[in-house]
């Protein structure tokens, strides 16, 4: 399995580079690359602004078809491996090593589409793992203008990983998190985490 960090966003709700945002002294880029490279073999940055990246050390993807969004940057790393990835926004400054090897080990055994975890009743696509079975599901997808992971979902054989069971590893759902905005991100600085 490949780590996959999705840096390819157009930034538009706010006005710094998200990646590069800090929190307790590190940016989030630096920290997610540190934690994936410890967990896999292969870690890989999906964006189309390599330059902004160079320094963190591991191979970078830019989009293969002119799509913005999350499933191209999820296609694109697909169609350049040979495995399956498991995949974090880079704008997500607290994901949990050992929420990640669970669902890893969820692999183990039956091959899925996508291993997805459940918080507060709903499916976390950014955080989640993402077989090869599924490159026609998302090239079909996005020929049709469809870019929702959420809503690809439901073409797919997806094993939810149950509320509960994330909640024991992570009680507040911080791997979840992502900062999208101003207020999201005063929200982090403001919790002292």
């Amino acid at each position: 399995m490949t780590g996959t960090i999705l840096a390819g966003g157009e930034n538009r709700r706010i006005p710094l580079l998200k990646g590069h945002i800090e929190i307790n002294g590190q940016r989030i880029i630096d920290s997610s690359v540190n934690l994936l490279k410890n967990f896999f073999d292969k870690v890989i940055i999906s964006t189309n602004t390599p330059e902004l990246y160079f320094y963190c050390g591991a191979p970078m993807i830019g989009d293969v078809i002119n799509q913005r969004g999350p499933m191209t940057g999820i296609l694109s790393v697909l169609l350049n491996t040979d495995d399956d990835v498991f995949v974090v926004g880079c704008d997500m400054p607290f994901i949990n090593e050992k929420l990640i090897r669970s669902m890893a080990d969820k692999t183990k055994g039956r091959r899925w589409d996508a291993v997805i975890p459940l918080f507060e009743g709903t499916p976390q696509p950014l955080f989640a793992i993402y077989s090869r079975n599924i490159l026609s599901v998302i090239e079909e997808r996005l020929n049709k203008g469809l870019r929702r992971l959420k809503d690809m979902l439901t073409e797919l054989e997806v094993l939810y990983i149950k509320e509960q069971e994330v909640r024991e590893i992570d009680p507040e759902g911080r791997a979840f998190v992502n900062i999208n905005t101003m207020e999201d991100y005063k929200k982090v600085i403001s919790a002292g985490v």
